[in-house]
């Protein structure tokens, strides 16, 4: 899809009403909200999973396979894959996320999240500026919006996801304050995965410890006060990623993995990786070489990002 097209075909069918934007301000999250029939988005990801497994011409294909992060080479797939390329635009989102973030939104990354039987819940964590394991700002906005930060994450079920297999857990509300100070850094210790146990439930964050970066080392999180995001597939749920989040271990009570599609989002004044060329984390490193963001909505007047457009046999990217 061109960002011509993009633009003139833009329509707010799913928009919040003034009620549930209300809603979304004091919670940070809404949803659950359908986005394709449980049957559909079976069919669609029994087919995509497989034409995932060409990496051709992923942008970070080959770097992400030498590493041996998996991680990173989960990053950005909407970028090769016609499917998820569609997924990132569907109306059902973008109306969504415009109601929050304005006419002009850009999607920045998308990463898969899968949890296989065993694996720990993710830690509790919030994302303001993403430098959080690199150490480098990822996302930052503009000057004149001081009181605004993190993006608007839409974490899409690809399968089902309940208490049993991982679901995510939101504490709402929490998306106003930050609880931990990003420019502190964490260390990636990958011997850490599914090793820890933290107030009585195995939890972890890819090899990382989210309490290395509390403001108050004392402090902990609110679990009484958490609510879990039970979705079927094609639901997805949008949500500040400065809201407390994490996710329930998989007990290992079927054998199938719990997969989520995490696509994310910021108006098109936020500057994406400043002043960097690569990322840089989980132990691993890629080139942004072949990166760019995807315009979602309206129009790009500010120029600070490199931007993907969609063509016939792969991708253009022009920085702008």
């Amino acid at each position: 899809m061109s960002t011509e097209q993009i633009t003139s075909s833009a329509g707010r069918a799913f928009a919040l009403s003034p009620e549930e934007l209300a809603r979304f301000r004091e919670q940070g999250f809404f949803g659950p909200f359908k986005v394709y029939e449980i049957e559909e988005m079976k069919e669609a990801w029994r087919k995509e999973r497989l034409a995932l497994m060409d990496r051709s011409m992923a942008v970070y294909g080959d770097e992400a396979a030498e590493s041996g992060n998996t991680n990173i080479s989960n990053y950005d797939r909407h970028l090769d894959s016609a499917f998820l390329a569609d997924h990132v635009c569907r109306p059902e989102i973008v109306d969504r996320v415009c109601s929050v973030l304005g006419p002009d939104v850009l999607n920045w990354r998308t990463e898969f999240f899968p949890k296989y039987p065993g694996d720990e819940g993710t830690d509790w964590h919030q994302a303001d500026t993403f430098a959080n394991a690199s150490g480098q700002p990822q996302i930052l906005w503009p000057g004149d919006a001081a009181e605004f930060g993190g993006t608007i994450t839409v974490w899409t079920a690809f399968t089902e996801a309940n208490e049993e297999n991982g679901c995510l857990q939101f504490i709402p509300g929490t998306h106003q304050s930050m609880f931990y100070d990003e420019t502190k850094r964490m260390h990636y210790s990958p011997d850490r995965i599914n090793q820890e146990s933290k107030s009585g439930v195995r939890r972890g964050f890819f090899g990382y410890d989210y309490r290395e970066l509390q403001i108050d080392p004392d402090w902990t999180p609110d679990e009484s006060r958490a609510v879990s995001m039970v979705m079927r597939p094609g639901e997805a749920i949008m949500f500040w990623s400065t809201l407390m989040h994490a996710s329930h271990p998989h007990r290992g009570l079927t054998d199938e993995m719990r997969l989520g599609f995490a696509s994310r989002y910021v108006p098109t004044s936020v500057r994406i990786y400043p002043d960097t060329d690569k990322i840089e984390e989980y132990g691993g490193r890629v080139s942004l070489e072949k990166y760019g963001a995807v315009l979602v909505a309206g129009r790009d007047t500010h120029g600070h990002n490199a931007i993907a457009s969609h063509t016939t046999g792969g991708h253009a990217f022009t920085t702008r």
